[in-house]
């Protein structure tokens, strides 16, 4: 599936999260602007001057240090600083720590068109809270066929067929204790460092499809505790019939992936046969990541004694026939 790109979000729409506790400094002005990334700035050396790397296609913020620069200069100075940085068209500057703007910085705010926004946040809060909010929804995402459950604190992402059992699967997972994410469409999205998470549609995030008998609403049956909005997927589970030429891992040594986002996850291909517990397999799949993620690996701890073992015996029986 194509990699989708979100639609910028405009500043308005910014000011109407409460986490962010932002205020218009400017009404109306440059509210219809776009916010197109996820970065933010801290315009410092621009202030002073120098603006040859200006990010300028980011949200500014002059927290304390930057406004107490601003204030100590006069204000026909004050002025001209400004409106340098205004010019630019950044998308809008929020100033944080409840500190009201000068004169200047609103007037210049209404003739470049650029919201002046306050925030009673701290810098440092209102940047988490901000990169918190824009880094999933510019992310990189694909909507994938399947279910996604955490299990044991790992997220398995189960693909496969339309009908081989993926909701079957997840449902009898959360009967267990385990928790849902989504259920037929998961949209999955890659974060910094490779991270890939995984959350289901807004409307339909917790319902889940059973063939023959319908839609069911998991919080109401299991419990509130039964769901998570969202999950980093750490392992691709495909369920597929069982087919007698293919070669299926025995062993667990070759450790195989697949790619989701650019990213490379653990793969595992389970075949389906009459009377096999799928859960409990499930179960053992998370289990099993947990131990290699703390650098336990039971296939090749059992295959390193086996070497060992082999080259025992085989010194012992060289010693016993070396008769010079």
């Amino acid at each position: 599936m194509p990699i989708t790109k979100k639609q910028p979000i405009l500043v308005r729409d910014l000011i109407k999260r409460e986490d962010l506790q932002l205020t218009p400094w400017t009404g109306e002005s440059g509210l219809s602007k776009e916010i197109s990334n996820d970065k933010v700035n801290r315009p410092g050396l621009a202030l002073a001057g120098f603006t040859e790397r200006f990010t300028n296609n980011r949200l500014q913020i002059l927290g304390e240090t930057e406004w107490t620069y601003l204030l100590s200069l006069p204000p026909e100075t004050r002025r001209r600083t400004v409106e340098r940085i205004l010019a630019f068209d950044v998308p809008c500057i929020v100033i944080t720590k409840g500190m009201a703007p000068s004169a200047e910085l609103k007037e210049a705010g209404e003739r470049f068109d650029t919201a002046i926004l306050g925030s009673t946040l701290t810098t440092d809060e209102f940047s988490h809270f901000l990169i918190e909010y824009l880094e999933p929804y510019f992310a990189p995402s694909i909507a994938v066929h399947g279910a996604l459950v955490d299990v044991y604190g790992i997220g398995l992402l189960f693909t496969g067929r339309s009908g081989i059992g993926k909701s079957e699967t997840a449902l009898d997972l959360v009967e267990r204790g385990h928790r849902l994410v989504a259920d037929d469409v998961v949209t999955a999205y890659r974060m910094r460092r490779g991270v890939v998470m995984g959350t289901g549609n807004e409307l339909m995030q917790h319902y889940m499809e059973i063939r023959g008998v319908g839609l069911i609403d998991i919080p109401s049956m299991f419990g509130i505790r039964s769901t998570r909005v969202r999950k980093r997927i750490e392992v691709v589970v495909e369920l597929e019939e069982w087919q007698d030429k293919a070669n299926y891992e025995r062993t667990g040594l070759e450790e195989k992936t697949t790619t989701l986002l650019d990213v490379e996850l653990p793969f595992v291909r389970i075949p389906i046969v009459s009377g096999k517990n799928l859960t409990v397999i499930a179960e053992v799949v998370a289990l099993n990541h947990s131990l290699k993620l703390v650098g336990m690996n039971p296939a090749v701890e059992l295959n390193q004694r086996l070497v060992d073992i082999m080259k025992q015996k085989k010194a012992v029986k060289y010693d016993q026939e070396d008769y010079e």
